[in-house]
């Protein structure tokens, strides 16, 4: 039998390409997606090794703030430096002061940069350093730097301009080197600044005496944990010593706890979306392989052959198609590791990647997944083959059932109807519980839809087929005509594409009503007429003077600054927004639940109305507040705000509070109300002009500065496009596979086609037409089932405040139906010209 199994395989291997390609591309995907895993984390963990180099011993403030090790600490006297310097085993030191510095570019601009500029002084030690001079040389005077060289490029910059670096306070430079970071640009996306100490301290420090950090390098034959030992008696009160390894693994951990866990999750879902489709594929193409198979199953029936060694064989053969798929599939991931690189890469969030690190581990995960996916969908085929009866041979067509079964009806109406109920009651009800019982009727309401597929693929055909008969006569009545004669098949070659596009509708949607929701905020809230907003994705970068400049001009009657930052806010890291409060009056309406923004005094914050019911704080209610530089300070909830409101957060603090704290009081963004009678037009340029002199950042009108909150959203919504890309391909490879199988099927229905007159152009439009009858049939039903469950995803979000209104962008609909069916008359192409292809006599003659 085994010998049966593979020359059968052997001898329909066209008919499994479709197969083999389904899970081949799911497997590199998934394969991929760990190899580009731990790649970063390899690379990662070299780098920030790197970064430490030959450090011993790091002095620092003892206070975190933020879990994430690239938060700023408060600053340490610098006469600490002397006491290490003094240490036994020491064998030098580094103070270092590090702060924001923006590079100004020769346009005048600021440089974007997707890290955070950072600036600091110059460390001459190489062993202390990643970054090296490529050209000129050290900084030596407080206004000379060094820039990195990616930074230098964009900025069109070389050795011996001049340019400003915003601290954010503006500082005139003269650019004497260029640096890179070990061999490469900078440090990611991020750009770098370095002055000479005195430089730093001039222009990053807040206070003279002070520094960010001390770097300690150790003397021959001393160990760091021996170093660190003999440092600590030695340090004040609030300041710490940790090794160079211990650095090293706060911001290996940190990474890959934080960005690169929900990096390797964000691609695992992805691929996971990919192998669901692909299963629906694969589990379609051996039912119709089955079917057509269905007297050779009798036969072999008949001359003795068990229904256990009948389901042996299909199951061998699904068997051997996945494990030669996903063993290609691996080699295939290595190729979409480097795509997804790329892919990031080309939307601004580049990957450091070097040599790319394959696991045997990973391999043999891909592996299994990949043979498991195919055996799951090769279960039920395999089970109707084995139950073939022995007189089935007698037949001279496939037996396979016209239409769906009455039991698969009522048990598809009764899933789909009890989880649309479901969805709909928890959302009614609300309550703690709405969220799982909203994801349980949603996911009873996709097993639902799969399975009454096959009840509707006929009606739904002869609908979305009826103009065909007047636009293409005959040949568009045969194409409807061989959509409905199958609806099983039909269903099967649909139902990938439907769970694809409702996948991609589910995003779509829940990205228009997250959009909709932060431009409602901001309409809602912001009372003023123009701002003014910071570059990049990490903090604020502004010089708050720039509010001070902007609201001196005639065309302006008000303009605030709004900064950010980290504190511990009653035990625990958030982050807050800060402002004086008297000036919001006017340009920010926060919507009061209790007190007022503007009657906030001394040491009261203002928090947002969830988070004062979730931590049972009312007016008058103690929060004690840790700063960066280690200060805790008492302060009473002076005013709650209802909403989430996206300027400012869910905690606000007085600037008057802050600033003392911080070791760069920067702003994020600045609101302005026009004078009265002062056009859009006027007033926006006459800010534009104060604004040039502080490296001309944005200035936006309500609508653009809306847009512009919700565009990183956006820009997210088009990479999950390109992720969903794979599973729409493979939804299609489906589609082309079963039509392909089709043709093989009606070989002498279509030579009797072509006897009587058909032409090959008719024979090519008949197979296409049926192509795009059966793509939009599963659009259309991805597009339903998409907006219900993009509908619950944001009714359980609204449940936790994350999203407000649920919108359904209509015109995006409209364009992925129309994708559809497009993708549609791509997939019905090589089946057509197969068909069209065909020897007349021959196929006549076939059986």
């Amino acid at each position: 039998m085994l010998k049966v199994s593979l020359k059968s395989l052997w001898s329909h291997k066209r008919r499994l390409t479709g197969t083999f390609l389904a899970v081949l591309l799911g497997v590199a995907f998934l394969s991929g997606t760990l190899v580009l895993g731990d790649t970063l984390r390899a690379n990662f963990d070299t780098l920030f090794t790197s970064v430490t180099g030959d450090t011993s011993a790091v002095v620092r403030n003892a206070t975190s703030v933020d879990d994430n090790p690239g938060t700023p600490r408060g600053p340490i006297e610098a006469s600490v430096a002397d006491r290490v310097r003094t240490a036994p085993g020491v064998g030098s030191i580094q103070p270092v002061v590090d702060g924001l510095g923006q590079i100004v570019g020769r346009d005048g601009k600021t440089i974007d940069a997707m890290g955070p500029p950072r600036a600091s002084n110059w460390i001459a030690d190489a062993s202390l350093t990643p970054y090296r001079i490529a050209e000129g040389r050290a900084p030596q005077g407080p206004d000379e730097v060094v820039i990195n060289r990616g930074a230098a490029k964009r900025g069109d910059l070389r050795v011996g301009d001049r340019t400003t670096i915003e601290t954010p306070r503006p500082v005139p430079v003269k650019i004497v080197g260029i640096v890179t970071f070990q061999d490469a640009d900078g440090f990611g996306g991020s750009s770098y600044t370095g002055f000479s100490l005195q430089g730093a301290q001039q222009h990053l420090s807040k206070r003279p005496g002070q520094v960010s950090s001390v770097l300690v390098k150790a003397e021959q034959g001393v160990s760091q944990e021996e170093l660190v030992s003999k440092l600590r008696p030695l340090l004040p009160p609030g300041v710490e010593a940790v090794t160079g390894a211990q650095l090293s693994n706060e911001s290996i951990t940190d990474i890959n706890r934080g960005f690169l866990g929900l990096f390797r999750t964000f691609l695992l879902v992805f691929a996971g979306i990919a192998l669901f489709v692909a299963m629906f594929s694969i589990a379609n193409t051996f039912s119709i392989i089955v079917a057509q198979r269905t007297r050779e199953s009798a036969l072999l029936r008949a001359i003795g052959a068990s229904r256990r060694q009948v389901l042996a064989s299909v199951v061998l053969e699904a068997l051997v198609v996945g494990l030669v798929a996903a063993a290609a599939g691996l080699g295939g991931g290595i190729g979409i590791a480097t795509g997804l690189k790329a892919v990031f890469a080309g939307f601004g969030f580049p990957l450091p990647t070097s040599g790319l690190v394959f696991k045997a581990s990973n391999a043999a995960i891909s592996l299994a997944v990949g043979v498991v996916v195919t055996l799951l969908a090769g279960a039920l085929p395999a089970l109707r083959a084995s139950r073939v009866a022995p007189l089935a041979a007698l037949r001279e067509v496939a037996a396979e059932r016209a239409n769906a079964s009455p039991r698969r009806a009522v048990a598809g109406s009764a899933l789909a109807v009890t989880g649309v109920a479901l969805a709909v009651a928890a959302v009614l009800a609300g309550g703690d519980a709405m969220p799982q019982l909203i994801g349980a009727g949603a996911v009873l309401t996709v097993v639902g839809a799969v399975a009454l597929g096959a009840v509707v693929a006929r009606p739904a055909s002869r609908l979305i087929g009826a103009p065909l008969p007047r636009l293409r006569g005959i040949t568009g009545a045969l194409a409807r005509q061989n959509a409905m004669r199958k609806p099983q098949r039909t269903a099967g070659a649909a139902t990938a594409l439907m769970i694809g596009v409702a996948v991609v509708t589910l995003f779509t949607v829940f990205t228009a009503s997250l959009q909709s929701s932060v431009r409602q905020s901001v309409s809602s809230s912001f009372g003023g007429d123009l701002t003014i907003a910071s570059s990049g994705f990490t903090g604020g970068r502004l010089d708050p003077r720039l509010a001070a400049a902007a609201g001196r001009l005639p065309q302006v009657r008000q303009a605030t600054g709004i900064g950010t930052g980290t504190a511990v806010v009653g035990g625990s890291s958030q982050k807050v927004g800060v402002a004086d409060p008297a000036e919001l009056d006017g340009v920010l309406d926060l919507k009061m639940a209790a007190g007022s923004i503007g009657g906030l005094r001394g040491r009261q914050l203002a928090v947002a109305e969830r988070v004062a019911d979730d931590r049972g704080w009312r007016l008058g209610t103690t929060v004690p507040v840790r700063f960066a530089d280690g200060a805790t300070e008492n302060f009473t909830v002076g005013a709650v705000y209802s909403g989430r409101d996206v300027v400012v957060g869910d905690y606000l603090l007085p600037r008057a509070e802050w600033a003392p704290h911080a070791s760069q009081d920067v702003d994020a963004t600045v609101l302005i109300k026009l004078s009265d009678g002062v056009g859009l037009a006027a007033g926006k340029a006459a800010v534009e002009r104060v604004a040039a002199g502080f490296g001309a950042p944005d200035v936006q009108d309500r609508q653009e500065y809306a847009d512009s909150v919700a565009s990183g959203v956006s820009t997210m919504l088009t990479i999950v496009y390109v992720m969903l890309a794979l599973a729409i391909l493979i939804a299609l490879m489906g589609i082309a596979n079963t039509l392909s199988l089709s043709v093989h099927e009606r070989t002498r229905e279509l030579g009797l086609l072509r006897a009587v007159g058909e032409t090959r152009g008719q024979v090519r439009a008949m197979v296409r037409w049926e192509s795009v009858i059966v793509a939009v049939f599963g659009t259309a039903g991805g597009l339903g089932l998409g907006v219900f469950l993009g509908w619950a995803l944001v009714r359980a979000a609204a449940a936790q405040d994350a999203v407000g209104a649920f919108a359904a962008p209509l015109g995006q609909f409209a364009v992925v139906l129309v994708v559809g069916a497009l993708a549609g008359v791509l997939a019905g192409v090589r089946p057509a010209r197969r068909a069209a292809r065909l020897n007349l006599l021959t196929a006549i003659a076939s059986e």
